[in-house]
């Protein structure tokens, strides 16, 4: 039987040990290690205490990881009113070892990577290193907004793009605008995904729009990188972890992650992302065992592929003077992603325009996160002053977020 602490990676044990020395090498995690006594096996990390986003800032900003060869690159996630989720890594973003699994691209093929370049973003820049081994052609595309649909995607069917790339609450509308206008594309083979979970309307659209067309995953987040990959022979919730990755399923189905990577920066060490997951068979036909993503079991969902804290976005609303309660409404729609309605109540003897002030106050969050999502389209941001709140008819019981599928 597997072992829930297994790796056949050359060096996991000692590169264990050494990320649990650099964390107790800081001041502020001492005491927090200090009862583990040693690492005779990669099993003792049963004993370790699980990781999350505070406490890999607090090391983060002591070690200041530095790579052996090239720049050091930081990029974030998350983050939009509270504090962000940091990452980092040296050029190349470890897309080799990516590369070695993961083989959607190749020299003949013209990419067009659709994720939001800039900030501190690093879906972007990660793929550009990915194209970059693969030999093929790129266009980086960056963010388009709605009114920029048209006129490239008659410039990627010109062109005979064969492969596109974003998050796909960014990929569905542009796709299902080439239904809409007649837009065929039949030299896409591969759409590439990372950041959220697929989208089935795009299940609906691709055999319309380009029927030749595959969806091919990664699954990762800043602080982990890439942990695992998908193909079109997988279902789209289930990824085979990298070898550097130490993936273990623990209470309540949380999953934490341990970095394998000899010369890694960030010392992730049973790290948990507040996913859930459970482990499977998967239907492509490899025989190791796979990892099903159940959903997010924290405070955090994904919003348009951005990472959106609910607790802390109320916390953000409630300094908006004349705020007297918020609550969070977050609708799926099917053919156009994913919108956000802040409702809030007044207080008493509040100004007019207090949801135009809220809403400003959102737009101008310190951190791009979910308000990048807003600027793009800003029908993905609503807010409305109402008297009451949505709750539970039976025991008064108010949610702060509402999540809702539209029919």
């Amino acid at each position: 039987m597997t072992s829930d602490f297994f790796s056949s990676a050359p060096l996991a044990l000692e590169t264990v040990r050494d990320t649990l020395a650099k964390l107790r090498s800081v001041p502020a995690l001492t005491a927090r290690y200090a009862d583990i006594v040693a690492l005779d096996s990669l099993e003792d990390l049963i004993h370790v205490p699980v990781m999350r986003k505070d406490e890999l800032n607090i090391a983060l900003d002591h070690l200041k990881p530095k790579a052996q060869h090239g720049a050091t690159w930081t990029f974030q996630s998350g983050g939009s009113t509270g504090s962000p989720k940091l990452g980092y890594a040296p050029t190349g973003l470890y897309m080799t070892e990516v590369y070695e699994q993961w083989k959607p691209l190749g020299p003949d093929d013209l990419f067009v990577n659709g994720w939001g370049a800039g900030k501190l973003w690093g879906a972007h820049y990660l793929m550009g290193a990915y194209a970059d081994l693969t030999g093929c052609t790129g266009i980086g595309l960056g963010a388009v907004n709605r009114t920029e649909y048209d006129v490239w995607l008659e410039f990627f069917a010109a062109r005979g793009v064969t492969s596109i790339g974003g998050t796909p609450s960014v990929l569905r509308p542009i796709i299902g605008r080439a239904r809409e206008i007649g837009v065929k594309l039949p030299d896409l083979r591969t759409v590439l995904w990372l950041g959220e979970a697929w989208n089935p309307g795009l299940d609906e659209d691709l055999p319309v729009v380009a029927p030749q067309a595959r969806r091919w995953g990664l699954f990762g987040s800043t602080e982990t990188w890439v942990a695992g990959t998908n193909t079109p022979q997988c279902a789209d919730d289930t990824w085979h972890p990298l070898p550097s990755q130490l993936v273990h399923v623990g209470p309540d189905q949380l999953i934490d992650f341990t970095s394998l990577k000899p010369h890694g920066l960030n010392p992730v060490l049973r790290y948990q992302t507040g996913d859930a997951g459970e482990w499977v068979t998967c239907t492509c036909g490899v025989p190791d065992r796979a990892l099903r993503v159940l959903g997010r079991r924290d405070g955090e969902v994904k919003f348009r592929g951005l990472l959106l804290n609910a607790d802390a976005l109320l916390r953000e609303v409630a300094t908006v003077p004349g705020v007297l309660q918020a609550q969070l409404v977050l609708t799926e729609y099917p053919a156009r992603g994913s919108t956000l309605e802040v409702l809030v109540v007044p207080a008493r003897d509040t100004a007019d325009g207090l949801a135009a002030r809220v809403r400003d106050h959102i737009l101008g969050s310190a951190f791009g996160g979910p308000s990048t999502a807003f600027h793009r389209d800003p029908e993905a941001l609503a807010v409305r002053a109402t008297a009451a709140l949505i709750h539970n008819e039976r025991t008064g019981k108010v949610s702060p977020l509402v999540q809702r599928t539209a029919t």
